[in-house]
């Protein structure tokens, strides 16, 4: 858009700027009709609706003023100082060559940061407007300015060669980009860690990402004192933290949560203690199990698994985690929670034993396994 202050809106006006015009109205509640382009009757309605809340005339003529209005109340007001009006073909400056700078460095731009918004620079910015769910019109408004600024922000870290921080970061994590339909779900399990330690390494308070966001996902643990546990239906962390002989504060503390709140297929880290390690261990309900069927496979008794697990009623859950007591003090297995894509093959390779092997010491009759579940791994 050039000089947008005197550029004025009106009935019948076609075009990338009527559409931001009505995409701004319906965010605000003022426009409730499609995304089109063009300024018809509904966009007229909603610029003087707009206009008389906010105490101006109401002409439905969108000026220079009244574009600023909008901005303000719908754009991120820390851009907005930076840049109030959009950039459109034709523009040029140092707000263009900072446009391209980015645009290059996230891979959407390829051409020379030369400073003039031209037909490569607009193609640019409908790449990144189209992959990251924008309004695709080659305008580069302050919501286009601030999913550019934001993925620039977590690409920045990683892309500034060696220093005293990449030194003692290089073996702790790697870099991954986020493609569509990435969630922090798929990609904790791709790499074999949890969203909660994804989010911690990165910041992040919330799930939503974005296509093109580049995480850091580490690649280690630096500690060994807690078992992962895959969150089933009706878990609270106040079931889990009792099944585990914790407490919900350390849970919480553990994997940096900031409330109670628990997702089904989410993986906690259970912190495990000193009293934990050899009394019991963990056993996945299967289709058709009963606590009978179980203690007579793990030579233990029906009530000594209720009082192990503070169970009221012999009803179970296929999923639910049952504590196995047994007077084993052996160290010779260790244990493993089965994930997507896992076989009893690959799993065996993985820690140089044998498929037999596992399924003896985890009397097992099938290959068959079930994500979520827990094996004893002999070692």
């Amino acid at each position: 858009m050039n000089e947008t202050n005197g550029i004025l809106l009106e009935m019948d006006d076609t075009g990338d700027n009527v559409k931001i015009l009505q995409e701004k109205l319906k965010i605000l509640g003022f426009y409730h009709a499609m995304i089109t382009g063009s300024f018809g009757n509904s966009t007229f309605v909603g610029v003087k609706a707009f206009q008389n809340a906010n105490n101006l005339e109401e002409t439905g003529v969108v000026t220079a003023d009244l574009w600023r209005l909008l901005f303000m109340q719908t754009e991120n007001e820390e851009n907005l100082l930076r840049l109030t009006l959009p950039l459109s073909i034709g523009d040029e400056g140092e707000d263009v060559e900072e446009l391209q700078t980015k645009l290059k460095a996230l891979l959407y731009y390829t051409s020379e940061v030369n400073g003039i918004f031209d037909l490569e620079t607009e193609n640019a910015v409908k790449r990144f407007q189209l992959l990251n769910d924008l309004t695709t019109s080659g305008v580069v408004n302050n919501q286009t300015w601030n999913r550019i600024n934001s993925l620039y922000g977590n690409l920045a870290p990683c892309a500034g060669g060696s220093s005293s921080d990449d030194n003692n970061n290089d073996n702790n994590y790697i870099t991954y980009t986020v493609k569509r339909d990435d969630t922090l779900y798929s990609i904790a399990r791709r790499y074999d860690t949890t969203v909660d330690e994804i989010k911690r390494l990165n910041n992040l308070v919330s799930n939503t990402l974005q296509i093109g966001q580049v995480l850091k996902i580490p690649t280690e643990s630096t500690t060994t004192d807690y078992i992962d546990y895959t969150v089933q239906r009706n878990d609270t962390l106040y079931s889990i933290a009792r099944r585990y002989d914790t407490t919900v504060d350390e849970i919480k503390r553990l994997n940096n949560l900031v409330s109670n709140t628990l997702q089904i297929g989410q993986v906690l880290r259970i912190p495990v203690g000193e009293n934990q390690s050899t009394n019991y261990i963990n056993y996945v309900v299967q289709r058709n199990d009963t606590l009978y069927s179980i203690a007579r496979q793990y030579d233990t008794t029906v009530d000594e698994i209720k009082r192990l697990n503070n169970l009221v009623s012999n009803t179970l859950q296929i999923g639910q985690v049952l504590k196995i007591p047994t007077e084993s003090t052996t160290t010779d297995y260790i244990e493993y929670t089965v994930r997507r894509n896992d076989t009893l093959y690959s799993i065996a390779i993985k820690y140089n034993t044998s498929v037999d092997a596992i399924k003896n010491l985890n009397n097992l009759t099938s290959n068959v396994l079930q994500i979520g579940q827990i094996l004893k791994i002999p070692v």
